[in-house]
């Protein structure tokens, strides 16, 4: 199955399992929280996912006891195919040799607190997401249908607009009265306004706002990370459309 979900904050998630009811209820707790869900039925499958890099996953909860590749040599071929950390699931104790290769272990039945758990330790920091360039400026795909859509003088307005709508002011004064609802609001907005647009970098900036305003020395990091986004915004204006 094709990644579902999911939250920037949470690490993408590759499930392998035989057992659909299994795939199914983890599916429903990961995605319900905000996870981004691939799944496999089997180790053939998810290491052919990986190989065609459908998915790029940061965790692994894999099955250690399926029909076909399964155990150590489906570890082995996962960690040839994939930096993500590995957690075996069985409802069996697993031999030594196992839980060595692995970065750590559920028994099923496990509860949705303990998953919960062992996911958090891989959630990114706020900071670290700003600090991150791997969202490009502006989505190509959506600049190309505003660009079919509309004459390129109101393609540049569209983002001229969005420059000088990312309420950096106001961002800075909820921030300084420690009004965290407001930074939350004005995330939110951010977030859906520049998303239209395909403003990539200052969206992904106002959904951290709108998740993480109750953390107002996150908030201003975010606030300079989305300084730093209406820069590389304008000098996109200034490549893409030369006055």
């Amino acid at each position: 199955m094709l990644g579902i979900g999911g939250n920037r904050i949470y690490p993408t998630v590759l499930l392998i399992d035989d057992d659909m009811i299994t795939r199914e209820v983890i599916a429903t707790i990961l995605t319900i929280s905000g996870y981004t869900l691939h799944t496999a039925e089997n180790g053939d499958e998810a290491v052919a996912m990986l190989e065609r890099r459908d998915c790029q996953p940061e965790v692994v909860l894999v099955d250690v006891r399926m029909p076909g590749l399964n155990g150590i040599p489906l570890v082995k071929a996962i960690r040839e195919k994939s930096t993500a950390a590995v957690y075996a699931i069985s409802g069996s104790e697993p031999p030594a040799e196992l839980r060595a290769a692995v970065d750590g272990f559920l028994m099923k039945p496990f509860l949705p607190d303990s998953l919960q758990k062992l996911l958090d330790e891989h959630n990114r920091k706020p900071e670290d997401l700003a600090a991150s360039d791997d969202a490009p400026v502006v989505s190509v795909k959506i600049l190309g249908q505003f660009r079919q859509m509309m004459p390129e003088a109101s393609v540049r307005e569209v983002y001229a607009s969005v420059v000088a709508d990312l309420r950096l002011d106001a961002l800075e004064g909820a921030i300084t009265r420690k009004d965290a609802e407001q930074v939350r609001r004005i995330g939110h907005t951010i977030k859906g306004g520049c998303g239209m647009a395909g403003a990539q970098q200052a969206a992904r900036i106002g959904a951290l706002l709108e998740a993480e305003g109750d953390d107002l020395s996150n908030s201003a990091r975010l606030r300079e990370a989305l300084v730093q986004a209406a820069e590389n915004l304008e000098r996109m204006l200034k490549v893409e459309f030369l006055a």
